[in-house]
């Protein structure tokens, strides 16, 4: 039994190259094809035949394709989605995630590969491409314990707290400024932050 298949992307060239190889494959029976979640949702309530896959397009016209995903499973509550966008970014990773999308793929993604990934969802995968992949290992990665800093590089942090500037933190401790500055660099990987502001904001949060 084919797998009922809807695509929503609302450029028209990556719409018809989705289209034409995914629905020219024998697991797949295409049910719809749309450009927005709109265009969908109208189908599926005139009756269209409710998808078991939706593979969506998250910048889209209208709704997102991650707000979609709560309408669309109104209306097809079995529909398991998708998402294939530009987008890497952390944020939108956790936001489509959390909205309850079982992957999520960049557009550059070799079209056999898609064909895969939605296979893989009905075997129980939730295929994501290898940098959205590192988004999400990173956030479940226990975060690495912070080295203790050395007694000279807390004078200098306490210096620095007292808003001497690194010219003068170089006069009172009588060592050059290249050596402030590689001290600091050194303090900012063992507290894991990127900026002096990120430093003082941690000294008042402590």
């Amino acid at each position: 039994m084919k797998i009922r298949l809807a695509i929503v992307e609302d450029q028209p060239a990556i719409r018809a190259a989705l289209h034409t190889y995914l629905c020219a494959q024998p697991e797949f029976e295409c049910v719809a094809v749309a450009g927005s979640v709109e265009e969908l949702l109208e189908a599926l309530a005139a009756g269209a035949p409710t998808p078991r896959l939706v593979l969506s397009d998250i910048g889209l016209p209208g709704a997102t394709g991650i707000e979609g995903i709560g309408l669309i499973r109104e209306l097809a509550p079995q529909a398991e989605v998708v998402l294939i966008t530009v987008y890497q970014d952390a944020e939108r990773t956790f936001k489509a995630l959390c909205a309850g999308a079982v992957g999520y793929l960049v557009k550059s993604t070799p079209l056999p590969a898609i064909k895969q990934a939605l296979l893989d969802v009905l075997d129980g995968g939730a295929p994501m491409s290898p940098a959205i992949a590192r988004h999400v290992m990173r956030y479940f990665r226990p975060a690495a314990p912070q080295a203790a800093l050395t007694p000279r590089e807390q004078q200098i942090v306490e210096a620095l707290e007292q808003g001497l500037s690194y010219k003068l933190v170089a006069d009172r401790l009588g060592i050059s400024l290249n050596t402030v500055r590689a001290y600091i660099r050194t303090v900012y990987d063992k507290l894991q932050i990127n900026s002096k502001a990120e430093l003082l904001g941690r000294g008042r949060h402590a």
